[in-house]
């Protein structure tokens, strides 16, 4: 059964519509409060991006965690993974982070961490998610037992001092130069800062955030300022960070894009070789058949899961392999963070960069892809999906590709959109099979 607020990342959705209101995220607070309010500290820790209806939700979700007695912690901006190191390091019950990703600025939502540093279960969401349409007087403390709030000033530093003890004292960036895009978005703090301390030359782009402008324009949603600006200021390298700074897309030298799909290659094959890849490689259903085949080629074990980056880790953590992600640029590394790291696998590939004293035009395009195709459709309901005459186009459409390629159509689990995907080494055979699938979808939705 469909989760009422959780969708595939946690909650997510325009501001002042739904859930996404002062009144549903003082709720929240209350239900997340109640889950954690037996642990043994009672503490929480919240961090978020840079859109405006942060300053209405933070408030809203920090008045109910501390009705509860939940003491609570206030990061400010921070990357998701600063936030789930933090919950981990500050040995907190609870991280919350407030954002909406790649999304623009009239989104938002909240992403929920345990003290591990993990993203909650599916099984605890489903739970607070009962709480939260309860009566929510029963789960109020008495006034002498109310939580208290504090704002820590340093988070970004704490953040930033982990991030550098995954990597070798003498591990620098000089010489190097840096186009470097943070969407305006929650790594515009500390992107910069520690790309500088390591000694890179950098150019930014979208560090000036104004509450309305995150992802606009620019991220790793809008790479081409990224390439553009590599080329005008002949810089080494461009990396460029979503709203949270979770996932990370690159251009080489040459301005040429290198996706989630290109760094789990080259991250996969450089590991093995040193002996420090263990199981193999997890990557969803969206990741191009190129990768599949160069694994396979390099004999290094591949599965692939669900959409989302939640998925992924669950599957890493089952499976005890230490890399997996999506070629949206969402990459985790297991034995350095529970979560995607947009700056931690920038700095990785810098790295190997560094090693292999190479342009990233040598380095970084490490397998040759299959043409792919990807179609978002907006639709007022997801569930026409279900259409019998949708059905029958996508089982059709799959049929006439299938020893030539795949189809994958489905539901985006954070907007209202219908995700439809193919790839096949006949391209036209592809365009002409998803261009049946698309029309159906617009003509019956």
């Amino acid at each position: 059964m469909k989760n009422k607020y959780f969708g595939t990342d946690g909650i997510r959705g325009t501001v002042n519509q739904v859930n996404i209101t002062g009144d549903k995220f003082f709720r929240f607070g209350i239900a997340v409060g109640a889950y954690f309010k037996t642990k043994k500290n009672k503490k929480a820790v919240i961090a978020k991006d840079t859109r405006l209806s942060g300053y209405m939700l933070e408030p809203a979700l920090v008045s109910g965690l501390i009705s509860t007695g939940i003491d609570v912690f206030l990061l400010g901006p921070l990357p998701s993974n600063g936030l789930a190191m933090l919950t981990k390091s500050m040995r907190a019950d609870l991280g919350i982070m407030i954002t909406a990703s790649h999304n623009l600025h009239i989104d938002n939502g909240i992403k929920l961490f345990g003290p591990d540093g993990l993203k909650l279960s599916g099984k605890v969401e489903k739970y607070i998610e009962k709480l939260i349409d309860q009566k929510i007087q029963k789960y109020l403390v008495a006034p002498t037992e109310l939580g208290r709030a504090k704002r820590l000033e340093d988070a970004n530093a704490r953040y930033i001092e982990i991030l550098k003890s995954n990597f070798p004292r003498n591990f620098n960036l000089d010489g190097m130069k840096i186009v470097l895009d943070c969407a305006n978005g929650a790594g515009y703090k500390a992107g910069p800062s520690i790309f500088t301390e390591l000694g890179a030359q950098i150019i930014t782009l979208g560090t000036s955030p104004n509450g309305l402008n995150v992802n606009k324009n620019c991220g790793s949603t809008f790479p081409e300022l990224m390439q553009k600006t590599v080329l005008k200021h002949k810089a080494d390298i461009g990396i460029a960070f979503d709203g949270d700074a979770d996932r990370v897309i690159i251009c080489d030298e040459k301005g040429l894009l290198i996706d989630g799909d290109q760094i789990l290659a080259l991250i996969s094959k450089r590991w093995k070789d040193k002996k420090i890849l263990r199981g193999g490689v997890i990557a969803t259903h969206m990741s191009n058949l190129g990768l599949e085949i160069f694994l396979k080629k390099h004999q290094i074990n591949f599965i692939r899961t669900k959409v989302g980056d939640r998925y992924v880790k669950e599957k890493m953590k089952t499976t005890n392999y230490n890399l997996g992600g999506e070629q949206s640029g969402h990459i985790i590394f297991g034995d350095m963070a529970t979560t995607g790291d947009g700056i931690l696998v920038s700095l990785e590939v810098l790295h190997i960069l560094k090693q292999y004293k190479q342009k990233p035009s040598k380095v970084l395009r490490i397998f040759q892809p299959v043409p792919q195709i990807l179609k978002n459709i907006k639709v007022n309901n997801q569930n026409v999906i279900n259409n019998k005459n949708i059905k029958k186009a996508i089982l059709e459409s799959g049929k006439n590709i299938s020893k030539i390629g795949r189809i994958l159509v489905r539901k985006s689990g954070t907007e209202p959109i219908i995700r439809v995907m193919g790839e096949s080494h006949n391209y036209q055979s592809l365009k002409k099979n998803i261009n049946i699938i698309t029309t159906a979808i617009k003509k019956y939705s």
